[in-house]
C-alpha cells in the first residue's frame, strides 16, 4: 500500500512539474510576448476636433475641399507620450484603396517629430521631416476615394530614437527604420465617400 501511495505521489509531482514546464514554454512564446508588448504600446490617445473616431471626415480635408489638389490636413491632438520618447511618427493611409491586390495608399508620412509636440494645426501638420505619399509627393494628400466609402487611418508612434532618414523617405522606409523602437502608439480612423455628382 505504501508503495502505491509513493507511486501516486511521484506521478503527481511529475504532473505538476510537467505542467509548470509547459506553462513556462507557452508564456515565453514569441507570439504571446509580441501580443503583450503590443498591448503595452497602445498608450497614445489620438483625436481630432474635426471628426470623431470611426466617423466621416469633412470634405474640407479631402480632394473635394479647397484647394482641390488634396484639401488641408485636419487638426490633430494627442496625449500619453511615454517618458523616454525621442521622436514621434505620424502616418495616414487607406487600406481600401486598391483591391483585390490588398495594397495600401499612403496619404501622409511625417517622422522625427519632437516628442514634446502635442498637436498638429489644421493645414500645417506637425513639425518634422516629411516623407512621400503613394503619389510621390511630400506633405498631406487628402482622401479621394474613386469608388466607395474608404477608411483612413491616422497612426501616431512614439519612438525611443530618431530615424536616420532623409526627407522624401517612403512609408516602407519609415516602418523599417522604426522596427524595434516603438514605445507607444495611438490610432484615429475616419471615413470618406465622394458624392455621385463629383
Amino acid at each position: 500500500m505504501k508503495n502505491a501511495y509513493a507511486l501516486l505521489g511521484v506521478l503527481f509531482l511529475v504532473l505538476i512539474v510537467g505542467s509548470a514546464y509547459a506553462f513556462n514554454r507557452v508564456s515565453v512564446s514569441p507570439g504571446i510576448n509580441n501580443m503583450i508588448i503590443q498591448s503595452m504600446t497602445d498608450t497614445l490617445s489620438l483625436t481630432s476636433s474635426a471628426f470623431e473616431n470611426g466617423k466621416s471626415i469633412p470634405s474640407k480635408y479631402t480632394c473635394d475641399g479647397n484647394p482641390p489638389a488634396g484639401g488641408v490636413s485636419p487638426p490633430l491632438s494627442w496625449s500619453g507620450v511615454p517618458e523616454g520618447a525621442t521622436s514621434l511618427v505620424l502616418i495616414m493611409d487607406d487600406p481600401d484603396a486598391i483591391k483585390p491586390a490588398g495594397k495600401v495608399w499612403d496619404h501622409w508620412v511625417v517622422f522625427n517629430i519632437p516628442p514634446d509636440t502635442v498637436s498638429a494645426e489644421e493645414g500645417r501638420g506637425p513639425n518634422g521631416v516629411q516623407g512621400v505619399t503613394s503619389s510621390g509627393k511630400g506633405g498631406y494628400g487628402g482622401p479621394c476615394p474613386p469608388d466607395a466609402k474608404h477608411r483612413y487611418f491616422f497612426r501616431l508612434y512614439a519612438l525611443d530614437s530618431d530615424l536616420s532618414l532623409e526627407e522624401g523617405a517612403t512609408k516602407a522606409d519609415v516602418l523599417a527604420a522604426m522596427d524595434g523602437h516603438i514605445i507607444g502608439q495611438g490610432e484615429l480612423m475616419g471615413k470618406y465617400q465622394r458624392t455621385a455628382s463629383r
